[in-house]
């Protein structure tokens, strides 16, 4: 692909390149390259013509990057432009339609009582019944070395900066809920130790399977799908009417984590990787077993109970997260179970 940002200083050039007329607007005006407002009109354009927007790449990339403005993971970014009004106007018509297909789409469980014991059982009913076609189990038991290696590719887009997009919750929080959200992303920051921060340990599988740590380093070769992934746990933490939904979705994450992580260490070890690779998912085993308690009972049971108005956004987030992770998982299935590659290449694994 040859990037219309090729031209742009040295210093603002990026490492990936936009997907369509909206995407190439967005990253022109957030490296400071143009200061055209087009990208307004061009985002209800995309909205208008879209036949899916979660499948979407010049949606989905516009979006990425108008969220890695406020997390500041790409260092191309003007800072300055974090909350320019006419990029949040743009952000703003992207989630909109984003967050309507994800209500549409989903289906939601019966709400059941709001308290805390009701809504962990519900959640753990929820994230127990997903009898999608399991990735975990494929890495474990058939994946080659190049999958694995691929695999990590597609986890990189979230996990070299895992737990961010939940720690948005943070100060939207009181109280037992608030408590038990810092808890949780203690362990997922490390604890103290700058060495253990979990985005710290993923970046050195990266190392250990001979990929690039670099943040962004595979933004080009990810699908639209995995933009989604992401893009929904951002728009879900950086907006504060959807506290409910992100709580949600972290409840659901941790609770479908632990197992899942056993298999993909144990798919790494019969692939004949170290220890360096396999820390992180080892490490995952243990901590989410706790963690799936804490996010069930304490975090979403605890918000159900003191903050009734937000169960039924509770349980949207949960099955948002198990549905589009699902959708993103039979995407790679699909494309290994075909002999083919699960990323827009190829070429990064």
């Amino acid at each position: 692909m040859v990037s219309q940002l090729a031209s742009a200083p040295e210093a603002n050039r990026l490492a990936f390149g936009e997907r369509g007329p909206l995407s190439s607007c967005v990253l022109r005006r957030l490296t400071g390259s143009s200061t055209d407002r087009e990208h307004i009109e061009l985002a209800r354009l995309a909205v208008a013509e879209t036949t899916d927007v979660v499948w979407d790449d010049d949606i989905q990339l516009a979006l990425f990057a108008l969220y890695a403005s406020a997390y500041g993971s790409i260092e191309q970014f003007v800072p300055s432009l974090e909350w320019d009004a006419e990029l949040i106007t743009t952000r703003g018509i992207l989630e909109e339609h984003f967050e309507r297909t994800l209500r549409d789409r989903i289906p939601v469980p019966d709400l059941p009582e709001p308290a805390v014991d009701a809504v962990s059982r519900s959640l753990f009913a929820l994230t127990g019944s997903d009898s999608g076609p399991s990735l975990s189990r494929y890495l474990a038991k058939k994946a080659t070395t190049e999958q694995a290696r691929e695999f990590l590719v597609q986890r990189s887009l979230y996990t070299l900066h895992e737990a961010d997009p939940h720690s948005w919750a943070i100060p939207r929080l009181h109280g037992r809920a608030k408590a038990a959200l810092v808890e949780i992303q203690a362990d997922e920051y490390g604890g103290g130790r700058a060495d253990r921060v979990h985005a710290t340990i993923f970046a050195a599988s990266m190392r250990g399977a001979g990929l690039d740590d670099t943040y962004g380093a595979y933004i080009d070769d990810v699908p639209a799908i995995t933009l989604a992934s992401h893009n929904m746990m951002s728009m879900f933490g950086i907006n504060r009417r959807l506290i409910g939904a992100i709580v949600g979705h972290l409840a659901a994450f941790e609770m479908t984590s632990s197992v899942p992580n056993r298999m993909y260490g144990d798919g790494f070890r019969r692939l004949g990787f170290g220890d360096d690779v396999t820390d992180y998912f080892d490490e995952h085993v243990e901590a989410d077993a706790v963690h799936e308690q804490i996010a069930g009972r304490d975090l979403a049971g605890a918000l159900a109970e003191d903050r009734p108005d937000l169960l039924e956004d509770i349980m949207f987030g949960a099955a948002a997260c198990l549905s589009v992770d699902g959708w993103a998982g039979a995407h790679i299935l699909h494309a290994w179970s075909n002999g083919e590659s699960s990323l827009r290449t190829g070429a990064s694994s």
